[in-house]
């Protein structure tokens, strides 16, 4: 009996420690892990016709939808109307505007049917006539004080913990990771490196232009929305290039507006790519939508051009052990 004990032990064990060493252990073993690791052994693999040089070897992601969630809204969105409500105080000329009104009075549907324009609005109010200091300063505020209203989590302990782990794969494979998303760049480049290990140069997402200027003190970068540059769907590749200098190999998005950016990199005329789209199908531990999302994050399109590129469709519910790292974000009692 002491024998089948410790021979239970020892297999147990074992199994605990494989499972432990499984650098993608928040991904079920379903056909999603199966087609990452896949083309990553080919592009690693100096002996196959399918292997890609170290220094080729970059790939983009998508960030709202796909490394954090976008739903009810995104983040930098919700950070904005945070801001209206802690800032409106000192502006008494801001009582007469609608969206300000519409933050102010808590009506998120007034705010989302304002779309681009509404958005272009709440960041002028809140984005620009400030340097570049102050709002690094106010974005790291704004994460270390307000927390998700349905998960009761910090905003910075929901990066998605299969992704998260994915990133890790690859860089630990050679492999060089981008951000490139409609998010605001300098919104992104506080959290990036902390959440993902990214570092602010690798970055690509929606800016304008600052203003450089003297100091008594030395110089300064004033934030403005001069030349305002949206980087979603076709301006995806357009911002790749002009900041990275590259075509990707590889491309990981959850949306209609990463399309361009996928069908860019799946152009990649020198290597074989791979191309993956988060669908949301788990409304339990996070949200279930496609062609009718809360905000943004439309995919209709998206899912059937996988099927003629022979993309990954990562179904949440199904692929994923886990959505948010236990050990950082325990949700309270959720509320769909």
């Amino acid at each position: 009996m002491k024998h089948k004990l410790l021979l239970t032990t020892l297999i147990l064990g074992a199994m605990g420690t494989a499972h432990a060493a499984d650098p993608l252990s928040a991904w079920k073993d379903t056909a999603a892990k199966q087609s990452i690791e896949q083309w990553v052994q080919n592009a690693t693999n100096q002996d196959r016709s399918t292997y890609i040089p170290p220094q080729k070897r970059y790939v983009v992601f998508d960030n709202d939808g796909t490394l954090w969630p976008e739903a009810p809204l995104t983040f930098q969105l919700q950070f904005a109307i945070d801001e209206v409500k802690r800032l409106a105080p000192e502006h008494p000329e801001w009582k007469n505007d609608p969206i300000v009104s519409a933050v102010l009075n808590n009506d998120l549907k007034t705010v989302a049917a304002a779309g681009e324009k509404g958005l272009m609005q709440l960041l002028e109010l809140t984005h620009s006539n400030i340097t570049t200091d102050e709002f690094d300063q106010r974005v790291a505020n704004w994460v270390g004080s307000h927390r998700d209203n349905r998960f009761g989590c910090r905003y910075d302990q929901m990066g998605y913990q299969p992704m998260r782990q994915l990133l890790d794969y690859l860089r630990e494979n050679g492999f060089k990771t981008w951000i490139v998303s409609g998010g605001g760049i300098d919104f992104m480049r506080v959290i990036a490196e902390k959440m993902y290990g990214i570092p602010p140069e690798q970055v690509i997402g929606s800016f304008s232009l600052s203003d450089f200027s003297l100091t008594d003190n030395g110089t300064q970068l004033r934030k403005t929305m001069k030349g305002a540059f949206y980087d979603d769907a076709a301006a995806k590749p357009v911002a790749i290039h002009l900041f990275m200098g590259q075509r990707p190999v590889a491309a990981f998005g959850n949306s209609d507006g990463d399309l361009a950016m996928m069908q860019y990199t799946a152009a990649n005329p020198d290597y074989k790519t791979f191309g993956l789209l988060v669908h949301h199908t788990d409304a339990e531990r996070e949200y279930a939508y496609d062609s009718h999302p809360p905000a943004s994050g439309k995919l209709v399109e998206g899912l059937s051009m996988a099927k003629e590129k022979g993309w990954t469709v990562v179904d949440m519910k199904q692929d994923w052990r886990t959505v948010f790292d236990p050990k950082s974000c325990v949700p309270e009692i959720a509320k769909p």
